[in-house]
């Protein structure tokens, strides 16, 4: 884990790059596996972090027990047979591009977050580990990788940045770092770079690590790069290793993204009309989502927004929770008032800015959480039905899909009348995750271990080829 935090870290320095040399990043590393010709040619997952109230929002049952479905109504959208929460209103307009999957099954031995969030972030039923750790169970070097990581091993290399990026933080770090956001068996070199974005300052995003500053130039990086490739070379004889391998390649890319100017503009979010600003939000969540549109339109391959929770208002709407999606108090007026209207506004925003700048085709979009809620209203942690939250639910949630060859305006499967469980056409994160893939064009799934053996990176599930 130190190893990887640092190479992690090493490739990064943003924003904060100042260099105004021209220098370009070095050719793109060809890959042995290139990708089948597909729609998407980036993956935009939208997080949300905490365990997002299926039944609230997607999956409504109107015609359930008050108990179970609460006091939101559904409305109608643009696209006939599907129906959304009445406070969605602006990703209301936009349903003719969804398609709406109420049949997941994402059901860990936990019932908790850490196994939710590995679930449905690598498509892999979380290992018995999981249930005797517990919140201790950090990320392990022989998980599996993260879709991201798969993707963005099946790329090749991007000229200026890298094939992965994941904003506004790393989830659950440092106390509870979420097991699934990383490349793990597959290799640090294929490790999202994390980029930190902030509540204090949304338009600012920076890395958390190396970044030109003490008065060193990028010339002088450039020949701290020379002088280290001849270090490097003068120890070759003495290791082949494929850790050694990595760690070069990790090495230059640092370099590269250092002194690429292409590098800092994509993560320039200020440069971004009042008005763009205005219809996401300006939020950190709502300038993630501009950054992600940005760097699609550079051509990064995969990246991922974790939604950005506020305690503080967590507490002082009494929604019990870390200050995400987490409701186990206040459910409906946390919902209503705070956590729904922030991310209508900024999910709305980006489907049809990417539909106007003609990029929604070639952009899937996913929105997914590590649970749904408990449809039964009444948490125990929170003083029962009086405290109005819904507990821990990861046995139905709900996934939204849009653009990348999604046909829109379509809700597959559906689960029983309380919205507990699957009903029809059920299926899994790992079903979801090959659906991903699907649309990335990617059809070998298969790489190769330490001891030189094959192995598949995902062998459950099938993609939903019904929803293109």
């Amino acid at each position: 884990m130190r190893r990887r935090q640092f190479l992690v870290a090493s490739t990064a320095g943003m924003t904060a790059v100042t260099a105004s040399s021209d220098l370009s990043a070095t050719s793109p590393v060809s890959v042995s596996s290139r990708p089948a010709a597909g729609t998407a040619k980036t993956t935009i997952l939208f997080f949300l972090s905490g365990g997002a109230s299926h039944i609230d929002m997607w999956d409504m049952k109107p015609h359930a027990p008050l108990e179970y479905r609460g006091p939101f109504q559904p409305v109608q959208t643009s696209a006939p047979g599907i129906q959304l929460c009445e406070h969605l209103p602006l990703l209301s307009q936009q349903a003719h591009h969804l398609a709406v999957i109420n049949s997941i099954g994402g059901s860990v031995n936990t019932n908790d977050h850490h196994a939710g969030y590995y679930y449905n972030l690598t498509g892999h039923v979380p290992d018995q580990s999981f249930l005797t750790l517990g919140n201790n169970r950090k990320p392990f070097p022989d998980d599996w990788p993260a879709m991201s990581a798969v993707v963005a091993s099946r790329r090749p290399d991007h000229p200026d940045l890298t094939n992965a990026v994941t904003v506004p933080h790393v989830e659950g770090a440092p106390a509870y770092t979420r097991p699934g956001q990383f490349s793990a068996r597959l290799g640090t070199e294929y490790d999202a770079l994390f980029v930190n974005g902030s509540r204090e300052n949304p338009l600012q995003f920076q890395a958390p690590a190396i970044s030109l500053e003490g008065g060193v130039t990028a010339q002088r990086l450039r020949d701290r790069a020379s002088m280290l490739r001849a270090l490097d070379g003068a120890r070759d004889e003495l290791s082949k290793a494929g850790t050694t391998r990595a760690w070069t390649e990790q090495q230059e890319r640092a370099f590269s993204l250092l002194t690429s100017r292409g590098t800092t503009e994509a993560f320039d979010v200020s440069q971004e009309p009042d008005a763009v600003l205005d219809r996401y939000g300006r939020g950190i969540n709502g300038t993630s989502l501009i950054l992600a549109r940005r760097l699609a339109e550079a051509g990064v391959p995969f990246i991922t927004v974790f939604w950005m929770g506020d305690k503080e208002q967590s507490d002082k709407r009494k929604c019990a929770s870390g200050g995400g999606w987490d409701t186990h108090g206040n459910n409906f007026n946390c919902l209503k008032d705070w956590l729904l209207p922030e991310f209508d506004r900024g999910f709305s925003a980006l489907i049809s800015d990417l539909h106007d700048r003609g990029m929604l085709d070639e952009t899937l979009l996913l929105v997914t959480s590590e649970m749904g809620r408990k449809p039964r209203i009444g948490d125990p942690r929170s003083g029962g039905p009086s405290g109005a939250g819904r507990d821990h639910w990861t046995h139905c949630l709900t996934d939204i899909m849009a653009g990348g060859g999604i046909q829109g305006g379509q809700v597959y499967g559906a689960s029983d009348r309380y919205a507990e469980y699957p009903a029809e056409k059920p299926i899994t994160p790992a079903h979801v995750t090959r659906t991903v893939y699907h649309a990335m064009g990617l059809q070998d799934l298969t790489a190769i271990d330490s001891q030189n053996r094959p192995y598949q990176l995902l062998d459950a599930g099938e993609p939903l080829t019904d929803l293109f």
